[in-house]
């Protein structure tokens, strides 16, 4: 008797490595291999985090699927087909905003809208709509340079959704903020996934983060970087700050953090 699918398992996958392999050439003309025999697929609306030690492969990684960088060996596709290069359907955030300072906060996020040739006005309108998703509906015509850090960070996330991208990825997008400001991020950034329904892949050193935000939790060993652990994270929605002082969640911690001492891979 065949048994019928779950909802998880309904969905039609966003995304899947297969067999990813990446080589860099080094200046002494010697090959380092960044990634090794890299396997997964995620599903639309899922949101992934992937995790592992400085240099594993995870921002290479993000940056194939990006179509920033390609693969040495292997094949990434999005959405069934494969990833040849840049993508309208991919939105990119990363640890720096990189916000023009001549321009204002709306028109910072309307730039990939205008390089796209996108309707201004019909750009302009999701832009604001965005905008209000992140809580600087109010600051659309101040400058960079009168916003903090996770304001600045809110405003790229914008940016990144205004041209309705199927899939969103993020490269420690919270690193550079202090601990109260990075939680309240991610706080936000889950409101806006569910909101949004958005499939987002996020890459970050943090055990706890990537834990809190992922349904599903990619473990990557250290260079070459290989998945060693996949986790899915069977936490209550809406997700709570007090969630990370659970004896659950201290347990997937403590199993992530028993993965990356086995592989050598914590910092």
């Amino acid at each position: 008797m065949n048994m019928p699918l779950t909802s998880e398992q309904a969905r039609p996958p966003a995304f899947s490595f297969e067999q990813v392999h990446k080589i860099f050439r080094s200046k002494d003309g010697a090959d380092v291999v960044a990634l090794r025999d890299v396997g997964f697929e995620v599903r639309q609306g899922e949101f992934i985090t992937v995790v592992g030690p400085s240099g594993c492969g995870k921002s290479t990684l993000l940056r194939i699927l990006a179509g920033l960088a390609r693969a040495s060996h292997g094949q990434v596709t999005l959405g069934g087909k494969p990833v040849t290069g840049p993508s309208r359907d991919i939105g990119v955030v990363f640890q720096s905003p990189v916000l023009l300072p001549w321009r204002t906060v709306l028109q910072n996020v309307l730039v990939p809208a205008q390089i796209q040739g996108r309707d201004l006005k019909v750009a302009t309108q999701r832009a604001m709509h965005y905008l209000e998703l992140v809580g600087l509906e109010k600051f659309a015509t101040k400058y960079p340079s009168e916003l903090s850090g996770g304001m600045q960070q809110r405003v790229g996330i914008a940016r990144a959704f205004v041209n309705d991208p199927m899939l969103l990825l993020m490269d420690e997008p919270f690193g550079a903020l202090d601990a109260m400001t990075r939680e309240t991020m991610n706080l936000e950034l889950l409101k806006l996934k569910e909101r949004t329904g958005a499939t987002i892949m996020l890459v970050t050193h943090s055990i706890p983060e990537a834990m809190f935000l992922g349904d599903r939790v990619v473990v990557m060993s250290p260079r070459p970087g290989r998945v060693t652990q996949i986790v899915a994270v069977d936490l209550p929605a809406p997700r709570t700050l007090e969630m990370i002082n659970t004896d659950r969640f201290g347990t997937y911690v403590s199993g992530i953090r028993a993965n990356l001492n086995a592989a050598g891979g914590l910092d």
